[in-house]
């Protein structure tokens, strides 16, 4: 990679691959605390964890999920469904101890209640299915109504250690438990996004394919809304239970769903395709995916449709995927980045179009 790609916004830029023995194959999903290192090495149907992060993660992995080695691969462990295998997990929670993982094609959520000592461990918890066995989305199969019980597709988790919110993506819903469910098929306490669990049509007003889920230490909320191009934000999490989003980036307003708001090039202000966001500071770092760029805007706005303040990735906003660094392949520069995550000034970023995972500081 060309680190100066990255631009003037970052400093001490670092590749990393994922184990020699099997490197990382289209990882969606990273984690960055100061208990674990965690990445979902999406296309190979695990996820890996390093503990203490500060020691460095080019060493094997303390913990692999969804394998019972470091260079098997196979979707459900080339079986069915189980406690112990993954079908193309997209984010994981970990606080060194409690485990929670997306587990997006299973249609659930697995919880381990303790870090196992071992690859492969089964999980304590199912969420979204009545068994580990059943993997269908909404339990019956596609087309069946959601309930609170029910996910298809939950893309993205978030945990504060207490509540949890899933990003039940295929139901265009958000749900919220109260506490870490400690039983399986446990029903969610609320939706945000749908006027009650079991609706299925939805409006453009509503979150059409939420695929994260961020909340800030005061309770603001974000949701990247992959599908319509922008990012929903309230100033209080519970405010989003009864109202429709109090700003919107990446469009003029809920209505509009433009992709980079159907103009040739990108600017400012359009989104395409994004797939995560998170805050930073008094203000919103966004994951612009289909940009292949991240957008920092320094402060919440008061109205929609905001500028961003800078860029990262690209050598300005105009500058979208395609251009003269790729040309002759993607890896010079980060290429449809997934997932994004913040710890102090340290930014890690799945750079998912080129397999594999960017640290670094920000210098803002």
């Amino acid at each position: 990679m060309k680190l100066e790609t990255l631009g003037e916004h970052v400093a001490n830029a670092t590749v990393f691959k994922g184990p020699d023995e099997k490197p990382f194959l289209a990882p969606r999903g990273v984690l960055l605390n100061n208990a674990v290192f965690a990445v979902c090495d999406t296309g190979q149907n695990r996820v890996l964890i390093w503990k203490n992060p500060d020691q460095g993660f080019n060493r094997n992995p303390d913990l692999i999920l969804g394998q019972l080695d470091g260079v098997t691969t196979s979707r459900n462990q080339g079986d069915s469904a189980s406690a112990s295998t993954l079908l193309y997990p997209t984010d994981v929670w970990c606080d060194g101890k409690k485990i929670i993982i997306a587990d997006a094609w299973n249609h659930r959520v697995l919880i381990w209640n303790q870090f196992p000592r071992t690859n492969g461990a089964e999980a304590d918890i199912v969420i979204g299915q009545p068994n580990f066995n059943n993997n269908q989305p909404n339990v019956e199969g596609m087309g069946k109504s959601p309930t609170s019980k029910s996910l298809n597709w939950p893309y993205g988790i978030y945990c504060d250690g207490e509540r949890l919110w899933v990003a039940d993506t295929g139901n265009r819903r958000v749900l919220v438990y109260n506490t870490i469910p400690k039983n399986s098929y446990s029903a969610a306490d609320y939706v945000i996004g749908k006027p009650s669990f079991n609706e299925r049509d939805y409006e453009s007003e509503d979150p059409i394919w939420p695929y994260s889920i961020k909340l800030s230490e005061k309770g603001e909320l974000l949701i990247s809304d992959t599908q319509f191009f922008r990012v929903l934000y309230w100033s209080n999490w519970k405010n989003a239970l009864e109202k429709k989003a109090e700003i919107v980036f990446g469009q003029e307003d809920l209505s509009k769903s433009g992709q980079n708001q159907f103009l040739l090039q990108p600017n400012k202000r359009c989104l395409n395709w994004v797939y995560d966001s998170c805050f930073y500071k008094n203000g919103v770092l966004i994951n612009d995916t289909g940009n292949s760029r991240l957008l920092f805007f320094d402060h919440i706005p008061k109205n929609n449709n905001p500028e961003a303040t800078l860029v990262i990735g690209r050598p300005d906003f105009n500058t979208s995927s395609e251009y003269s660094q790729t040309l002759m392949g993607t890896e010079k520069a980060i290429y449809w980045p997934f997932s994004i995550r913040i710890l102090g000034s340290k930014l890690v970023i799945a750079d998912t179009g080129n397999h594999r995972i960017i640290l670094t500081d920000l210098k803002f």
